[in-house]
């Protein structure tokens, strides 16, 4: 009698929670994580917070930082210690010069040791100087549970990160139009090279025909680490593996999973609205400046709570704010809109955020 209990209330849960019932993927990695890229949830992990080797996916935030480096234009000659760098090279020489931009699509699609170091020389002005803004870089994306030491990812002491971790660095990546066409490029030819550099990215090249980007890594001590992103029916997936003996596989399991149990919703509609002041009883008119899409499985869009708070004193004189509503699944609160006292334009709307990103980097107020 009791197991006919157990039963019937574990078929209750699935019948309540839909999203229990979903079979996880099964993958060969050790530590695993797939997330939604524009709203960053998780949709599966298995021991994402766990410190790791990462081997030559740490190339993702040296190609970052050179990307938004202002100097892919710019020359670097390369010296002795980017030559004689161990590991997976591009072949540079010692004393020539090539193009910072040509020295990425190096490091991402071939995974060029040299072009690392060459890469770090140019704009730190030396290694440890770049593995600094490589640190800097990574608290400011939140990588909490990262350390770098070199911009290659060869085993080093204070050298790991997490899957967690390079997830985030990978959706920040991905939003940088430049980032993402070279590590989305199949192949690229440098004009200081008489042939292309193909991308060692089987994913992108032959495997997967949603994949979008990515980047590739192994040491003997990391075991084969990946990181890629997949795009379908208007949905990005960033899927991360570490010491993943089937990574290939890894991924295409964690993105068939994904895009067949999640789609983006639009939750809130972006426009003007009434709402009840919670002391006088007035209704007042306000105006929600941004639309809420989230990615939601089967049966997630009926369990969704909401809660509004507005002010009963006037809205701030500087952004208009009158309230706000947060969104909770599960009892979890999942995002947060602004209610303002005033319609403002797209133009506007762009120049606050602008505002704020810089507000963000600067520490300003």
């Amino acid at each position: 009698m009791k197991r006919i209990i157990a039963l019937l209330c574990i078929l209750c849960c699935f019948l309540i929670h839909p999203t229990y019932g979903q079979a996880a993927p099964s993958v060969s990695a050790n530590n695993a994580v797939l997330i939604e890229q524009s709203t960053g949830r998780v949709l599966y992990e298995k021991q994402a917070h766990e410190k790791e080797l990462i081997a030559s996916i740490t190339k993702i935030m040296t190609a970052i930082i050179a990307v938004e480096s202002g100097k892919m234009n710019e020359t670097a000659t390369i010296s002795r210690k980017a030559v004689y760098t161990e590991g997976s090279s591009i072949y540079l020489e010692e004393g020539e010069k090539m193009r910072i931009e040509d020295l990425v699509y190096g490091l991402m699609l071939r995974s060029g040791n040299d072009a690392a170091v060459a890469i770090a020389e140019h704009i730190g002005g030396s290694e440890e100087g770049f593995v600094h803004l490589m640190n800097e870089k990574a608290e400011w994306l939140g990588m909490t549970n990262s350390s770098f030491a070199n911009p290659h990812g060869l085993n080093a002491d204070n050298h790991y990160s997490t899957a967690f971790d390079m997830a985030l660095l990978m959706r920040y990546a991905m939003g940088h139009p430049a980032f993402k066409e070279i590590t989305g490029a199949t192949s690229y030819l440098s004009e200081k090279r008489s042939y292309s550099w193909k991308n060692k990215n089987k994913l992108l090249t032959q495997l997967y025909e949603n994949t979008t980007g990515g980047k590739t890594g192994f040491t003997k001590k990391a075991g084969r680490t990946l990181v890629s992103s997949a795009e379908k029916d208007g949905m990005t997936l960033i899927a991360v593996t570490l010491n993943a003996p089937d990574d290939w596989n890894d991924h295409i399991g964690l993105y068939e999973w994904g895009f067949e149990h999640y789609e983006l919703e639009k939750i809130l509609q972006e426009g003007q609205d009434l709402y009840r002041l919670s002391n006088s009883g007035e209704l007042h008119s306000g105006y929600i400046q941004e639309e809420l899409i989230y990615p939601l499985a089967d049966g997630e869009l009926e369990q969704l709570d909401k809660q509004t708070y507005l002010l009963d004193e006037q809205p701030g004189k500087e952004s208009g704010k009158i309230g706000k509503t947060i969104y909770h699944l599960n009892g979890e609160p999942i995002a947060e809109r602004g209610i303002y006292a005033e319609q403002i334009t797209r133009s506007e709307n762009f120049a606050q955020e602008v505002l704020s990103v810089y507000r963000q980097i600067t520490g300003g107020q």
